[in-house]
C-alpha cells in the first residue's frame, strides 16, 4: 500500500511538473566542483584507493588505456567537465602523477553506497567516509595555502569552497543491494527513507560548513541494466514493456520521488542554499526507449560481454575477464562499435551513452531548480 501511495503522488509531481516553465540551458560557472559518488562519477578512485583490477578495454575509446573508470571512455561527470571548460576531476585517493586540485576534487569510489560500509560491504568508501575525507582535505588544503600561497595552483582558495558546486551521484549500489534480501515494498520504501535521511544529513553537514551551490542527480532506471535482467528478469512477467525489471525500477521511482522532495526540504530549511535536482532516470529511460531515434543499435545488450543475444551477458564472467566456463576457455571481449551499445559492460554506461546524458542535461530541460521558483513543498 505505501509504494502504491508513493506511485499516486508521482503522478501528482508529474501533473505540477507540467506547469512549471521550460528551463533554458544551464550555466555551469563555479571556480571548483566537489564529486561525491559511486562508479558512475569515479575517475579514478576505487583503482587508487584499493587497487582494483581494471581490465585493458576499460578507457579504450577515449583514453586508449584503463583510466580508472568503469566505461569504454568518458563519463558523464567528464562531459560536465569539458562544458565547464576545467580539467578532468583528480580522484582524492590518487597519490601519483601529481594531481592538480585547483578546480576541485573527487570523493567518488565505484561501489560506494550512501549507508555507512560495514564487514560486508565490498567497498569501504561509503558516503560518510567520502564526506570525512572532504573535510579532511578541505582544512589539509586551507592549512598549506595558509604557508605557501604559490600553491594557489594546486588547491583551492578559501573562498572557492564557498562558491563551489557539490555535486552528488549516489544510491544505486544501496537499491541495487537491498533487493538480494527479498524485501517486500514495505520494507523497501522504509530502507528507501533511511537511504534518503542519511544523504540529507551529509548535505547539511556541508552546508552548516559554507557549502551552498548542491547538484543532485537522482538514480537511473536500475531494471534496465542487464545484469539486473539476467538476475530477476528470468520470468516474462517481471519485465515491462522495454523489457526492464519493474520492481526495480519502481524502486528507483520512489527513490527518486523521495530524494526531490528532500530537496525541496532541504531548500526550505537553508535558505541560502541552491539546488539543482538533475533528472538522470527520464533521460536514461528516454534513451533505452528510443534508442534508434538516437542511432543505437542496442538498448539492452551488452559491449562487453559474454553470452551472444539478447543480453550478450553472463554473471560469471566480466568485461575483459579470459576464464574456462562450461569447458572452455572463453572471454568477454567489447563490441566492434560501442557507439553502438548504450550499455559497456552490464552494470555501466557506454562514452556514447554518457555523451547523450551529458548533452540532455546541459539543455536544462531535464534540471529541476527549485530555488530558481520558489516552489512550495509537496503534500
Amino acid at each position: 500500500m505505501a509504494l502504491l501511495y508513493i506511485l499516486h503522488s508521482l503522478l501528482k509531481l508529474a501533473f505540477l511538473c507540467s506547469f512549471w516553465p521550460t528551463v533554458s540551458p544551464l550555466s555551469l560557472n563555479y571556480p571548483a566542483v566537489f564529486n561525491f559518488g559511486d562508479s558512475n562519477s569515479d575517475t579514478g578512485g576505487l583503482v587508487a584507493g584499493k587497487a582494483f583490477p581494471m581490465t585493458q578495454f576499460n578507457g579504450e575509446t577515449y583514453f586508449h588505456e584503463p583510466s580508472g573508470r568503469f566505461c569504454d571512455g568518458r563519463l558523464i561527470i567528464d562531459f560536465l567537465m569539458e562544458a565547464m571548460e576545467f580539467p578532468y576531476m583528480n580522484p582524492y585517493l590518487e597519490s601519483v602523477g601529481s594531481p592538480n586540485f585547483q578546480t576541485g576534487c573527487n570523493f567518488a569510489t565505484g561501489g560506494s553506497t550512501i549507508l555507512p560500509a560495514n564487514a560486508a560491504s565490498t567497498n569501504p568508501f561509503s558516503f560518510n567516509l567520502q564526506l570525512s575525507q572532504f573535510f579532511r582535505f578541505k582544512n589539509r588544503a586551507l592549512t598549506l595555502l595558509s604557508k605557501d600561497k604559490q600553491l594557489q595552483s594546486y588547491l583551492p582558495a578559501e573562498d572557492d569552497f564557498n562558491k563551489a558546486l557539490y555535486m552528488f551521484d549516489i544510491g544505486q549500489n544501496d537499491l541495487d543491494g537491498v533487493f538480494y534480501f527479498s524485501a517486500s515494498d514495505e520494507q523497501v520504501v522504509a530502507f528507501i527513507s533511511k537511504l534518503i535521511t542519511e544523504l540529507n544529513y551529509g548535505m547539511k553537514r556541508l552546508y552548516d560548513a559554507g557549502a551552498r551551490n548542491f547538484w543532485v542527480h537522482n538514480t537511473g532506471p536500475l531494471g534496465c541494466l542487464p545484469r539486473i535482467i539476467a538476475t530477476f528478469g528470468r520470468k516474462p512477467s517481471n519485465l515491462d514493456e522495454y523489457g526492464c525489471v519493474a520492481s526495480h525500477n519502481r524502486a528507483a521511482t520512489v527513490f527518486n520521488k523521495k530524494l526531490h522532495d528532500m530537496c525541496l526540504q532541504f531548500l526550505a530549511q537553508s535558505p541560502e542554499a541552491n539546488i539543482t535536482y538533475v533528472d538522470i532516470y527520464s533521460i536514461k529511460l528516454n534513451l533505452i526507449s528510443n534508442y534508434s531515434l538516437y542511432g543505437f543499435q542496442q538498448p539492452l545488450a551488452v559491449c562487453c560481454g559474454y553470452g551472444g543475444p539478447p543480453l550478450n551477458f553472463d554473471t560469471r564472467i566480466a568485461c575483459g575477464v579470459t576464464k574456462d566456463l562450461n569447458g572452455g576457455i572463453v572471454t568477454a571481449n567489447p563490441c566492434n562499435n560501442t557507439a553502438e551499445y548504450i550499455n559497456w559492460d552490464g552494470t555501466h554506461y557506454t562514452e556514447a551513452a554518457n555523451r547523450f546524458v551529458a548533452d540532455e542535461i546541459l539543455t536544462g530541460n531535464y534540471s529541476d531548480s527549485p530555488h530558481l521558483r520558489n516552489s512550495p513543498l509537496l503534500t
